[in-house]
């Protein structure tokens, strides 16, 4: 039964039992881990304020072959956001993103550039509650691509032509692009230039810088928002719940 130390963040915790909590983190080294914290309802809990949510820790556990659930010895909190997490919209905000990565994201699959990614979206986020739909259509996006559901968005499906800038383009029911002349429905929901350019963006830049260059591009994060939610709702073969939904166990 080997014992593992590394970075972690807390996504959600929930209640096991009178004493006890399950708790979901993103580890560092070994992807979506749910764990066991026995005691952590007890008022004098060794865990302290450790399980806040979208709070970065160094946890230890036990992890024992083929059990999925780990057993939590140890949290030392590193970073709280317990202040952003105050304000609802981004509870309601990471609350959602984090369900997804959860159904997106295989338990105990290493992914440090997912960690990477999420770390640096929840600290853009809790620096400034202004970057909170940018931050979620680049945690989507990104979450999107690393589970290998993004397709190139760069050229037609059809005849391969790359796009110009501001052309207009159809998205299809497999959710790649086509031209308009090799469009098959005028139904096709339409994908302008600005959210093209706006992937584009977000798979070069951090998300701080990120939401600097879409500042006031409100309806295109919106509605490029709104096709990635499409997309997350058939790769998961549910709906994706809405964060206006979606409530949070702490």
């Amino acid at each position: 039964m080997p014992l593992v130390e590394t970075d972690s963040l807390v996504i959600k915790s929930y209640n096991l039992s009178e004493a006890d909590k399950i708790v979901v983190l993103l580890t560092h080294d070994n992807g979506v881990v749910r764990g066991v914290a026995k005691g952590a309802k007890r008022l004098k809990s060794r865990f302290g304020s450790g399980l806040e949510p979208f709070s970065f820790v160094r946890v230890t556990y036990f992890q024992k072959d083929a059990v999925e659930l780990v057993s939590i010895q140890k949290i030392e909190l590193v970073h709280s956001n317990f202040t952003a997490a105050s304000n609802p919209d981004f509870l309601q905000k990471f609350a959602y993103l984090g369900e997804l990565l959860v159904s997106l994201t295989p338990p105990h699959d290493p992914n440090p550039t997912l960690y990477r990614m999420v770390k640096a979206s929840v600290e853009a986020a809790a620096e400034n509650s202004e970057n909170l739909l940018s931050t979620g259509v680049y945690f989507e996006l990104w979450l999107i691509r690393l589970a290998g559901y993004l397709p190139d968005w760069s050229k037609c499906d059809s005849c391969g032509r790359v796009f110009d800038d501001p052309e207009e383009t159809n998205l299809t029911a497999n959710f790649h692009l086509m031209c308009v002349r090799c469009r098959r429905s005028a139904a096709n929901r339409a994908v302008g230039g600005n959210c093209r350019s706006l992937v584009a963006e977000a798979m070069r830049l951090s998300p701080v810088e990120f939401a600097k260059q879409t500042a006031g591009k409100h309806d295109d994060l919106s509605h490029l928002s709104t096709v990635l939610k499409q997309m997350i709702s058939v790769s998961i073969g549910r709906e994706a719940i809405g964060e206006t939904s979606l409530a949070i166990s702490i």
